[in-house]
C-alpha cells in the first residue's frame, strides 16, 4: 500500500482497507528511511485511515482544492504499485462526482484515467503543480490490472475525516433512523405519492430522530436544509454533514402535499467491522 505524508508532525493519510488487520505498520520513505507507524484512527465508511510516525524533516503535501477540480483536468497518480517502488502515472479527470459503486458508504469519487494499479492504495492523486486532490482507492478491473478506470476520495472529503479523527478520535456524522430508496414509479404508486424526484422513505426507526419529527413510511424527502437530494448517495452525505443535536429543516413530500420537518438529528452508529477478502 501507500500513503501521503499530511503534516511536519508525521501524521500519514492512506486506505483503511490497507492497514485493516496489521499487527505492525511499516513506513518506508523515498530517501529510504524506515519506521514504525501508529493508527491513530481509521473511517471504515470512507476507507480512510490516519497513521502517525515519528521521523523528523518530513517532506510534507500541500493540501489542494479538490473542489476546483473539472472533468478533463491534467492529475497525476503516486504510489507503489506491485511493489516496485514509487512510480508516477500522468492522466485526466475523467468524471467527478462517482457515487453508487458500493465500495464505501459514503462515496463522492473522483474518476481518472491515469493508471492505479494494487498497491497505488492509499497513494496521492495530484493536479500538475503537487497539490493533493485525492487518495487513490479502487479501481475498475477485469484482469485485477489497470484498465483506465480509478477512483480516488476527494482531499475535501479526507480533510474532514482527518479533523475528527486528529481532535475527537473518531469521526461525528449526523443520523436520522430512516430506511432510504431510489424514488420509482412502482414505489411512488405503492405509496400513494405524486413526488417525480427525491429519496423516498420505506421504513422509519421507532423512536428515532426522523420518527419523532413525525416522518413516515412513504414520505419523499426533496431538501435537506435547502439543499435538493436526488438520490440515496446524496441524502446519506447530506444526513451525515448534519451536526448532530442540532435540528435541521427537512423538506418532505407526503402524497400530493409538501411539509416542512425540523429533524433533530442523533450521532450515526458506527459500522461493524467487515470482514475483506
Amino acid at each position: 500500500g501507500s500513503g501521503v505524508i499530511i503534516s511536519p508532525d508525521g501524521y500519514i493519510l492512506t486506505n483503511n482497507h490497507v492497514v485493516e488487520g496489521a499487527d505492525e505498520i511499516e513506513v518506508t520513505l523515498t530517501d529510504s528511511r524506515r519506521t514504525r507507524a501508529s493508527v491513530i484512527g481509521t473511517d471504515p465508511e470512507t476507507d480512510l485511515a490516519i497513521l502517525k510516525s515519528t521521523l523528523d524533516k518530513l517532506p510534507v503535501i500541500t493540501l489542494g482544492d479538490s473542489d476546483s477540480l473539472a472533468v478533463g483536468d491534467q492529475v497525476l497518480a503516486i504510489g507503489n504499485p506491485f511493489g516496485v517502488g514509487q512510480t508516477v502515472t500522468s492522466g485526466i479527470v475523467s468524471a467527478l462526482g462517482r457515487s453508487q459503486l458500493g465500495i464505501n458508504t459514503f462515496e463522492n469519487f473522483i474518476q481518472t484515467d491515469a493508471a492505479i494499479n494494487p498497491g497505488n492504495s492509499g497513494g496521492a492523486l495530484v493536479d500538475v503543480n503537487g497539490n493533493l486532490m485525492g487518495i487513490n482507492t479502487a479501481i475498475y478491473s477485469r484482469s485485477g490490472g489497470s484498465m483506465g478506470i480509478g477512483f480516488a476520495i476527494p482531499v475535501s472529503t479526507a480533510r474532514l475525516v482527518l479533523d475528527g479523527i486528529v481532535k475527537d478520535g473518531q469521526v461525528t456524522r449526523g443520523w436520522i433512523g430512516v430506511e432510504p430508496n431510489e424514488l420509482s414509479a412502482e414505489l411512488a404508486e405503492t405509496f400513494g405519492v405524486k413526488a417525480t424526484e427525491g429519496v423516498i422513505i420505506t421504513g422509519v426507526l421507532q423512536d428515532g430522530p426522523a420518527a419523532q419529527a413525525g416522518m413516515r413510511p412513504g414520505d419523499v424527502i426533496l431538501k435537506v436544509d435547502d439543499k435538493a437530494v436526488g438520490n440515496v448517495s446524496q441524502l446519506l452525505t447530506a444526513v451525515a454533514a448534519l451536526k448532530p443535536g442540532t435540528p435541521s429543516a427537512f423538506e418532505v413530500q407526503r402524497a400530493d402535499k409538501k411539509l416542512e420537518l425540523n429533524i433533530n438529528p442523533g450521532v450515526r452508529p458506527r459500522p461493524q467491522r467487515a470482514v475483506r477478502r
